[in-house]
């Protein structure tokens, strides 16, 4: 497996996230910004809004790692150096990089806003953002479930999930690894597993659809007999849809669309809209740009408004 070095020993918090004054400030934030970017919060203690936003930009600068640090100012302690910021509210958050401020906001920020300003801070220095080592790590795993070494994909996987449990496109590869570990069961427990946030995301909805795939491939007929079948009798509506699951279960996917259509144009309403279900079902499993599914809902879509 690929040592992708995700979860680095990381420094110390009182080296990542300290307090200052007014007779530390130019060490703590102008000279450190020198090397690395420096966020300064700007709070004080009766401030509300202020004993939220700390907590998430003290989460968010760990993640970075070391790659950005974070310096502490009460304003009610530190009048003259908020004068000369031009501080008129709280909270207030600066970054300093070479000694000079080069993004900031002011006011409570939603955790997601507050992430993305880390990770423009930690570019402007020119480190990586956390978001795209991680991004980075997904695709190494996606590279290694479509060579076959779907351990060592599921193993990455999990590892990502460990600094960002909400990363869909990692939870979807983990349930994806384990369909082709052929466990079917720890892939659906993962699935009914997932968080709230990413339930429904396009990932975790493709995860799904491969997984109900292959549920049905477990009970796949013989191709061969359905195919005689379907030839000698092409109006037996449930011969074709079962030559069309075995074709797919066999990775046959655009025969078993072309049969699902085939039978939809005979019969749309047959048993429920099977055809359908199960065209809509082959295409959330592909990737949204893959020709099978594009050139199968421009027909399926061409056959429904015909």
């Amino acid at each position: 497996m690929m040592d992708l070095n995700l979860s680095p020993a990381p420094a110390a918090d009182a080296d990542l996230i300290k307090d200052t004054t007014e007779a530390t400030f130019m060490a703590d934030v102008v000279e450190a910004s020198q090397t690395v970017p420096i966020i300064v919060d700007f709070w004080a203690p009766w401030c509300g809004p202020c004993k939220t936003l700390g907590p998430m930009l003290e989460d968010a600068v760990r993640a970075a790692k070391g790659a950005v640090k974070m310096v502490k100012i009460n304003v009610d302690e530190a009048q003259q150096i908020a004068g000369q910021l031009q501080i008129q509210s709280i909270p207030t958050v600066y970054a300093f990089f070479k000694g000079q401020p080069v993004d900031g906001f002011a006011g409570a920020q939603p955790q997601s806003e507050v992430k993305a300003f880390v990770d423009r801070v930690t570019k402007a220095g020119g480190g990586q953002a956390p978001g795209e080592q991680l991004s980075e790590a997904v695709a190494a795993a996606e590279d290694m479930l479509s060579e076959g070494a779907a351990q060592d994909a599921a193993a990455t996987f999990a590892a990502i999930l460990g600094e960002d449990p909400n990363h869909a496109g990692a939870y979807g590869g983990l349930v994806r690894a384990y369909i082709a570990l052929d466990q079917l069961d720890q892939a659906e427990a993962h699935l009914n597993g997932a968080p709230i946030e990413i339930s429904k995301s396009p990932e975790l909805e493709a995860a799904h659809a491969q997984l109900l795939l292959a549920r049905q491939a477990a009970d796949a007929g013989p191709v061969a007999e359905l195919q005689a079948e379907v030839d000698a009798n092409p109006g037996n509506l449930q011969a074709r849809f079962d030559l069309a699951l075995a074709l797919q279960a066999h990775g046959e996917t655009q025969a078993a669309v072309d049969h699902l259509l085939t039978l939809f144009g005979k019969d749309r309403e047959w048993n429920d809209g099977a055809a359908k279900t199960q065209l809509f079902t082959i295409f959330e499993a592909l990737k949204a740009n893959d020709p099978i599914a594009l050139n199968g809902r421009r027909k399926l879509s061409s056959m429904i408004f015909a």
